[in-house]
C-alpha cells in the first residue's frame, strides 16, 4: 500500500534520528508497545491490538492468526521533547526463536535497542538470546519491565534477573507506583518526580510528588544511580566524592555516556499499553544513539583488503549494507538497506562490492510496516528499501563504484530442521522450484537441498514453526500445494570381511553367444571410498574388458544386497578370470563384475552403515543431568563437556535416525533455555538390533 509522500520522509539534523529495535522473548509485549508508541507519536489514531489481528507491524496473514510477529518491520515516527523534534526508526523483530535470524540481520544495522522483558516472569530464555545478539554487535540498549500490571508482575524481581543473568551493569530508572491491577504510574528517578495516570486510556501522564511511603525506597535507588552514573566521568566523580549535588542535565548526560558504552543499562517499567509509553518515548532520545553518536563505520578495501574508515555525514562516499529482502506482492523485490555514508538518489546506479556488480535503483521507498513512501533520495543514517535490485542478497554492501568498500557482511546460524516436500500435482512442479529459489532469497536461514538416491527435496529451516510457516507461504503467496513428510535418513552398506569371488555369464542362443568370467577380491576400504585395481597377469582378461568389469561393479554398487542402500568404502580388484575369441563382449564383462560384486557382498559380512552427527547442546548447568541422559537414551557417545560463558557444552556424536524433532526436544528439557547445533561427522555401523527395522523400512 502507498501512502501520502512527506509523511515520514522528514530532513533532520542526524543527531536527532534514532534507528531502533524492540527486541525480547516471545509474548513479552513487542508489538503492542510498539503500537502504543505510534498512538502516542500520533503517527495512528487508532490503537490495533494484537489479539484482534489489527497490529500494525503483525501485517502478515500468518502473522494475524497466530498472533506472532514472524517478520521484523519497520515503522517511523516522530517525538518532541524539550523543544526538539527526533525522527524514531523502529523495527519490531520476532520473540519465537526459529524466527532468529529477523532479529540478527536487524541489529547488525540498528544504533540501539529496547529490550522488553515480561514483568511476570523476568529473564526469559530468548532474553537471553536476544541479549547475546546485541552484545556481538556492540548494540547500545536499556530495557523496560512490561505487564506489571498483571497478577505476578514485579518490576525489583525482574530487575534482580537482568542483573544476574545478562549483566550487573543494570540500574534502575524508574520504580512503579502501585503493584499489579493497582499499578498507576512510575516514580522518575532522574526528575524524582511520579508520573501517573488514572486509566491506559488517559492520553497525558499526570506529574505529582512522589507518594509518601515511596520516599524512602525512591531516595536508595536514585542514589544507586548517581553512583553508577558518576563512574562514567571523572570530573562528575569528583563533583560527587566532594559532595556536591549533581544536576539533573549532567545526570542525564552521564546515563547517556554510560548506555552508548554499554557500561550501564538503564531499566524501567511499567504497562506499555499505558501513558508510560510517553516517557519511554523520552529515553529512548535522551539515552540510546544517533548514527553520529555510532560514529565512523569500518569496511575494508575490495582490492588490498587495508581497512577504510566512513564518516556518518552525508558528504561522505556512499555506503550501505543490504539486511533483508522481501518480495512484495505489488511492486516486486524489495531490498532493505542501511545507508552509512553519504546519499542516493532514486534511477541512479550504485556498486554491489560483494559481487562486484552494477545494479539500478528505479525506485527508492521509506517502509511504514507493509505501508510504502517513494522519496527522491536517502541519506547517512536512514533506513528505506530499494525497488528493483536482481542479484543483491542480504548482507551485500551497496557503495560509491569511484569509492570502493566491502562492510561487515550477517552470519546467520545454520538450519537444523529439516522436512520432505513433494508438489501435490504435475502443474505445482515448476511452481514450486521457483517459489522456494525466492523464499531462500530472503531467509538465509531456509535451504533446499535435494537426496538423490531418495528423489526427495529436503527443506531446512531453524525449527518446525519455521517450517511450518514456509510451507503456508507457499501455499499463500505463490499458490502451490505440496505435501511434507519426514525425510529418509541416507543409509550406506559396505562389508568387513575380506572375499574372492567368481563372476560368469555365459549365453548361448544359436548365434553369437555372450561370454564373461572374471574373479573379483572384495575387502573393506573404511573411509577411502571406492578403490578399483586391476591386477589381472599374462593376459587372462584381456585390458579393453577391465573398464567394463569395473562399470559392473559401480552399477551393482548402487544398491547393496541388506537393504538396498548404495555400498561405500569397498576396494575391488580383478586378478583373473577368461575370455572368449567371438562371444566375449563389453556387456559379458559387465554382467560378470556386477554378478561377482553382488555375491561377493553377501559372503563378506555385509553391514548398514548410518550418518551419525557431530552435536553440540549449549545449556544453562542444572540441565546437564537431562541432557546428558537425551543423548545416551539417543545411542550417543559423550565426548565432553565444558563451560563457556557461564553454559555448558555437551558434545556428542548421535546417530542422525535418532536426531528428528530434537531441536524442539532440547526446548523442553531445558525450559526453552538450551541450543543444540548438528553437523555430519561420519558413517558407523548400525548395531545387529536395529539392522531388521531398517531392512524392512527399506
Amino acid at each position: 500500500m502507498d501512502i501520502a509522500s512527506s509523511t515520514y520522509n522528514v530532513k533532520m539534523p542526524m543527531d536527532q534520528i534514532r534507528n531502533i529495535g524492540i527486541i525480547a522473548h516471545i509474548d513479552a509485549g513487542k508489538t503492542t508497545t510498539t503500537e502504543r508508541l505510534l498512538y502516542f507519536t500520533g503517527q495512528k489514531h487508532k490503537i490495533g491490538e494484537v489479539h484482534d489481528g489489527e497490529a500494525t507491524t503483525d501485517f502478515m496473514a500468518q502473522e494475524r492468526e497466530r498472533g506472532i510477529t514472524i517478520m521484523s518491520a519497520a515503522v517511523t515516527c516522530f517525538w518532541d521533547i524539550n523543544g526538539k523534534k527526533y525522527r524514531i526508526n523502529i523495527i519490531d523483530t520476532p520473540g519465537h526463536v526459529d524466527f532468529t535470524a529477523e532479529v540478527e540481520r536487524s541489529l547488525r544495522v540498528l544504533d540501539g535497542a529496547v529490550v522488553l522483558f515480561d514483568g511476570k516472569m523476568g529473564v526469559e530464555p530468548q532474553s537471553e538470546t536476544v541479549w547475546r545478539q546485541a552484545n556481538k554487535y556492540g548494540v547500545p540498549r536499556i530495557c523496560f519491565a512490561n505487564k506489571l500490571n498483571l497478577v505476578g508482575g514485579d518490576f525489583l524481581m525482574t530487575l534482580s534477573t537482568i542483573k544476574d543473568r545478562l549483566s550487573p551493569k543494570a540500574v534502575a530508572l524508574t520504580l512503579p507506583i502501585g503493584r499489579e491491577t493497582s499499578l498507576r504510574g512510575i516514580v522518575d528517578l532522574i526528575e524524582m518526580k511520579a508520573y501517573t495516570y488514572n486509566s491506559i486510556e488517559d492520553k497525558e501522564l499526570t506529574i505529582e510528588e512522589i507518594p509518601a511511603d515511596m520516599v524512602e525506597m525512591a531516595n536508595k535507588y536514585r542514589s544507586e544511580l548517581v553512583e553508577r552514573a558518576v563512574e562514567q566521568d571523572d570530573v562528575l566523580m569528583e563533583k560527587y566524592l566532594g559532595g556536591e549535588e549533581i544536576t539533573k542535565e549532567e545526570l542525564i548526560g552521564a546515563i547517556r555516556k554510560g548506555t552508548l558504552s554499554a557500561n550501564l543499562f538503564p531499566c524501567s517499567g511499567g504497562d506499555s499499553r499505558s501513558p508510560v509509553a510517553r516517557r519511554l518515548l523520552d529515553f529512548i532520545t535522551m539515552f540510546l544513539p544517533s548514527p553520529v553518536d555510532v560514529g565512523d563505520i569500518k569496511g575494508h578495501d575490495v582490492k588490498t583488503d587495508e581497512e577504510i574508515i566512513r564518516k556518518p555525514s552525508d558528504t561522505e562516499p556512499f555506503s550501505s549494507l543490504v539486511f533483508k529482502l522481501v518480495n512484495d506482492p505489488h511492486i516486486g523485490n524489495l531490498s532493505y538497506f542501511r545507508i552509512y555514508s553519504g546519499k542516493v538518489e532514486s534511477g541512479s546506479y550504485v556498486y554491489n562490492s560483494t559481487q562486484k556488480i552494477k545494479e539500478r535503483i528505479s525506485r527508492l521507498v521509506l517502509m511504514h510496516a507493509d505501508q510504502r513512501e517513494e522519496v527522491s533520495e536517502l541519506r547517512a543514517g536512514d533506513i528505506g528499501a530499494i525497488v528493483g535490485l536482481k542479484d543483491s542478497t542480504t548482507g551485500d554492501t551497496l557503495c560509491d563504484e569511484a569509492n570502493q568498500i566491502i562492510l561487515e557482511k550477517i552470519t546467520f546460524a545454520e538450519p537444523v530442521v529439516s522436512e520432505a516436500i513433494e508438489p501435490a500435482t504435475k502443474a505445482d512442479q515448476e511452481k514450486m522450484g521457483l517459489a522456494l529459489a525466492r523464499l531462500i532469497k530472503e531467509d538465509p536461514t531456509f535451504k533446499v537441498t535435494s537426496n538423490t538416491e531418495t528423489g526427495q527435496t529436503i527443506i531446512w529451516g531453524m525449527g518446525e514453526l519455521h517450517l511450518d510457516i514456509m510451507v503456508d507461504r507457499l501455499k499463500r503467496e505463490f499458490n502451490v500445494q505440496a505435501n511434507v513428510g519426514r525425510p529418509m535418513v541416507a543409509y550406506r552398506e559396505t562389508i568387513k570381511g575380506v572375499r574372492e569371488e567368481e563372476g560368469r555369464y555365459v549365453k548361448q542362443s544359436g548365434g553369437k553367444g555372450q561370454y564373461g568370467h572374471c574373479w573379483l577380491r572384495l575387502e573393506p576400504n573404511p573411509g577411502k571410498g571406492f578403490e578399483f585395481v586391476n591386477e589381472v597377469k599374462g593376459g587372462t582378461v584381456p585390458k579393453e574388458f577391465i573398464p567394463s568389469i569395473e562399470k559392473g561393479v559401480k552399477e551393482a554398487m548402487s544398491a547393496g544386497v541388506l537393504a538396498g542402500y548404495p555400498v561405500v568404502d569397498i576396494k575391488v580388484a580383478v586378478y583373473d578370470g577368461s575370455y572368449h575369441e567371438v562371444d566375449s563382449s563389453d556387456a559379458a564383462f559387465k554382467v560378470a563384475g556386477s554378478m561377482a560384486f553382488k555375491e561377493g557382498c553377501r559372503n563378506a559380512s555385509p553391514v548398514i552403515m548410518e550418518p551419525v552427527m557431530s552435536v553440540e547442546v549449549t545449556t544453562p548447568e542444572q540441565f546437564v543431568g537431562e541432557i546428558t541422559g537425551s543423548l545416551s537414551s539417543k545411542r550417543g557417545i559423550i565426548q565432553k563437556q565444558e563451560t563457556k560463558n557461564n553454559l555448558f557444552v555437551v558434545s556428542a556424536k548421535v546417530p542422525l535416525s535418532e536426531l528428528f524433532g530434537y531441536t524442539t526436544q532440547i526446548r523442553s528439557l531445558t525450559s526453552g533455555r538450551g541450543t543444540v547445533n548438528m553437523e555430519f561427522s561420519h558413517y558407523s555401523e548400525v548395531p545387529r538390533n536395529i539392522v531388521e527395522e531398517i531392512a524392512k523400512k527399506s
